[in-house]
């Protein structure tokens, strides 16, 4: 009998320790691993291996880790590729920009070990469902919530009938949303649907996400309500179904 093929993923990182440290710990975890020092040799093994998910550090010898991210996602191969940004920097300007040049999420060093092989089993697990989807039939189903419609089988966002593409956990936060009007989600209840991983980690990602999220929806951003002291919802001002 045939064995399973692992899932890859593709470290990038010039740092000996970090490549030692997480090559080690994602191989425990199950995942077929390959790693790179440069930007370059980077780009080269993604378009080789075809990770299902690409862990670049944004600080690299040749190449600043936001240009290799535009170059992976310039290439069609990789559009279903998870990347996850790996980046010293915590602060608000690198997280979004991160964003914007098509990273999927992102972890700031020092960084739990433990967090990080979680979500990139998280992200994998995205992989795989976004590939399903594209080749899955129109069944008919939507979520709606006024211009903002939700083909929840392929994966298919639209805004006043205007397709919207969105990453993986944009897209499963805003259907999330879409599929429970009115229901309060706490960060934790989102780590643990979206993410795929427990509130024993940090939540400051689900609110970068969640201001991601309203900024891609632009006129509709609103459709996002924050709940002070306890988290997210849909809101019900206006019907919302399928």
């Amino acid at each position: 009998m045939t064995p399973p093929t692992l899932d890859r993923v593709l470290l990038i990182d010039d740092e000996p320790d970090i490549q030692g440290l997480l090559v080690f710990n994602l191989r425990e975890a199950g995942f077929e691993v390959h790693s790179a020092a440069t930007g370059a040799e980077g780009i080269a093994m993604a378009h080789q291996l075809r990770p299902e998910v690409i862990v670049l550090d944004l600080m690299l010898p040749d190449t600043p880790g936001t240009e290799v991210c535009r170059r992976l996602r310039s290439q069609r191969e990789l559009v279903d590729a998870a990347i996850m940004m790996l980046t010293a920097r915590g602060d608000e300007y690198d997280r979004v920009l991160g964003f914007e040049v098509g990273a999927d999420d992102y972890v700031v060093k020092p960084f739990s070990v433990r967090e990080l092989v979680l979500r990139v089993k998280g992200l994998a697990a995205r992989a795989h469902e976004r590939r399903i989807a594209r080749g899955a039939a129109d069944t008919g189903q939507r979520l709606s919530w006024r211009g903002v419609e939700v083909d929840v089988v392929r994966h298919i966002v639209t805004i006043d009938k205007t397709e919207l593409t969105l990453r993986p956990l944009e897209f499963k936060l805003l259907a999330l949303f879409l599929e429970h009007p009115g229901r309060v989600f706490s960060r934790a209840e989102l780590l643990a649907d979206v993410w795929g991983i427990t509130a024993e980690v940090s939540t400051r990602t689900v609110d970068t996400h969640v201001k991601r999220l309203r900024e891609r929806l632009g006129a509709y951003g609103d459709a996002v309500e924050t709940v002070h002291g306890f988290g997210y919802r849909l809101r019900v001002d206006s019907p919302a179904g399928g």
